[in-house]
């Protein structure tokens, strides 16, 4: 799936002039965590977030910084951007700059690692022309997973359900060598040893997500600790 199959349309924008105050209240009733800012042809050029007005004169939450730091350490520019950010009245004057886009093309997968490693919560999707045409976020990957679930097609016939079986055992990197893998009639049958419950536990999951399967007889054990430990 990619950007595309699951983004919002359309997406809520603001412009570089909409007020803070305004920008508020939409984050409020829409129930939403940004808002992407858009010129007069709905290029992206910057997005507004709660953590941008987090800190604010308003709310009594503005950060204040001694006289004497300002002397030794931090640069007149980088206390008027400060000002700015906290006492400006419109996008322009609050908004990110720098902002994490994807195109309608990008796969789930990779807005997913993008999501995480920038610890952000959604994302505009952009056009060649860099227009905002959507945009993706936590809850957008969540709708995507339910409508994957629901499109998958069962696995007929026993040997073909045990491959299947087999390839989700080897990608959950459980250490299955001593575990038998049978089906029959559609049924999971699993015995031998794993080293931890844990290891168990995802042999358990591996069933769960072999879509076909009628259910599943684990008797797989755990080892004793003391067989586990080396003198």
């Amino acid at each position: 799936m990619q950007a595309k199959d699951i983004m919002t349309v359309p997406a809520i924008t603001v412009t570089p002039d909409t007020t803070v105050e305004k920008i508020a209240r939409l984050l409020l009733e829409k129930q939403v965590s940004a808002v992407p800012v858009v010129d007069a042809v709905g290029a992206l050029v910057g997005i507004v977030s709660e953590g941008d007005l987090m800190r604010r004169e308003e709310s009594g939450t503005e950060r204040k910084s001694s006289w004497w730091l300002s002397l030794i350490g931090q640069e007149p520019d980088e206390r008027a951007r400060a000002y700015i950010k906290t006492h400006g009245r419109r996008a322009s004057d609050v908004m990110s700059k720098q902002v994490q886009t994807v195109t309608a093309t990008t796969p789930i997968e990779d807005i997913a690692a993008t999501l995480e490693k920038h610890r952000i919560k959604r994302m505009p999707v952009v056009d060649d022309a860099g227009k905002v045409i959507g945009i993706v976020s936590r809850a957008n990957l969540l709708h995507g997973l339910t409508v994957r679930r629901s499109l998958e097609v069962p696995v007929k016939g026993d040997e073909a359900l045990r491959e299947a079986l087999l390839a989700a055992v080897k990608e959950s990197g459980v250490e299955a060598h001593l575990v038998t893998i049978v089906v029959t009639d559609g049924v999971a049958n699993l015995w031998g040893m794993v080293q931890t419950e844990d290891e168990k536990n995802a042999l358990r999951v591996a069933v769960e997500n072999t879509p076909g399967l009628k259910g599943a007889e684990n008797q797989v054990a755990v080892f004793p600790a003391r067989f586990l430990t080396t003198a």
